[in-house]
């Protein structure tokens, strides 16, 4: 199943998808009027880097149920170094995948559109810490698919260099995200909170560099791979604390209707009043639950046309709604959402995590 979402001869490609009613493909769509503000890549058809069979029932008996159809022995992109809670994502996600670090998210992107890996896994919000806006940009400027999600429980642990005390501690490094999820407890410790580009990185850093009393807020799989000694653990300020991992691929995942599903969306409206009610009417319509929503600036072009002088951000909207592409009400919904929009876009129809914890 191929889809092309470059912007020109937008009325013709849009013409002929939308005769594929069949195909949820067909809905991701571009408006004339803001297409050319936002970067689109040409679609990678290359192959899986591991040509194997899907997994049979025995083999995937493992696999959470948005993942059971998949091919076995993926590379999985991550941003982290070992022992970060992406990768332990990436494994849940793909219990038998080969890991592939990367050192910062757009890398992660940049490996899975190239060929170097068959997937990404990557954080996408928090329980505590809210969205990781980095990650809402990203998905926009590469093309890439949302081919399923996973909600992954975080607990974090305070570790430090073997025979460290944790009345001597001074600092504590880890990503800015698990620092605000450990605020009121790192801030009753007294240590200065320090930032790194992830949880595992700063448990080998402090390590790798001995630093004394210093501490690491990283998983307990890290203070196991980097020997350091864990003083404390489910240090989290709240106890359900759960990270939402979405994984990612070059070609979209096709929909099914006897699963859960989420479709993620994102759109720009048309200016005017009420315009924003009118778009998610089309969903309340339907019927059609809304999990998320998330206003992001239109960083490529800020400013409304014509509103210069009141300074009038625009704004792009990430929907999650609960129903499959393969819905006639999903098709209907996003059917109308286009006649209220300039530009709108699919993320990908995936079948929803529905762990319990």
């Amino acid at each position: 199943m191929n889809s092309n979402s470059n912007s020109g001869g937008g009325g013709r490609r849009r013409r002929r998808r939308m005769s594929n009613a069949t195909s949820w493909t067909s809905w991701e769509l571009y408006g004339n009027s803001r297409s050319s503000a936002i970067k689109n890549s040409s679609t990678t058809t290359g192959g899986r880097l591991n040509a194997t069979a899907s997994s049979t029932d025995d083999e995937i008996s493992d696999y959470l149920p948005g993942f059971k159809d998949c091919p076995r022995n993926l590379k999985v992109a991550y941003q982290g170094e070992p022992g970060a809670y992406s990768e332990a994502a990436a494994l849940t996600a793909y219990p038998d995948a080969q890991p592939f670090p990367c050192a910062v998210f757009e890398e992660a992107y940049e490996a899975t559109e190239s060929n170097k890996s068959d997937r990404s896994v990557l954080p996408f919000e928090n329980s505590l810490g809210g969205s990781i806006h980095k990650n809402y940009d990203l998905i926009l400027t590469h093309n890439l698919h949302v081919v399923g999600e996973v909600n992954f429980k975080v607990n974090h642990c305070l570790m430090a260099l073997p025979g460290t005390k944790k009345e001597n501690l001074t600092r504590a490094m880890s990503h800015p995200q698990a620092l605000a999820q450990c605020d009121d407890y790192l801030t009753r410790l007294g240590v200065i909170k320090e930032s790194a580009e992830d949880t595992a990185g700063s448990a080998k850093k402090i390590q790798d560099e001995k630093l004394e009393n210093v501490a690491a807020v990283a998983s307990e799989r890290a203070a196991t791979l980097y020997g350091m000694d864990i003083l404390d653990s489910k240090i989290q300020d709240d106890k359900s604390n759960v990270t939402r991992f979405l994984a990612l691929a070059r070609e979209p995942l096709p929909p099914k209707e006897d699963v859960p599903y989420k479709t993620s969306i994102v759109f720009a409206n048309k200016d005017g009043p009420g315009s924003l009610f009118k778009a998610l009417a089309c969903f309340a319509l339907r019927d059609i639950n809304l999990t998320k929503i998330e206003s992001r600036p239109l960083k490529t072009a800020p400013l409304a046309e014509g509103l210069q002088d009141s300074m009038q951000f625009q704004y792009l909207f990430y929907v999650d709604f609960e129903a499959s592409m393969a819905e006639e009400r999903a098709k209907n919904a996003l059917r109308h959402l286009r006649e209220q929009t300039n530009f709108m876009r699919v993320l990908g129809s995936y079948p929803k995590d529905v762990s319990k914890f």
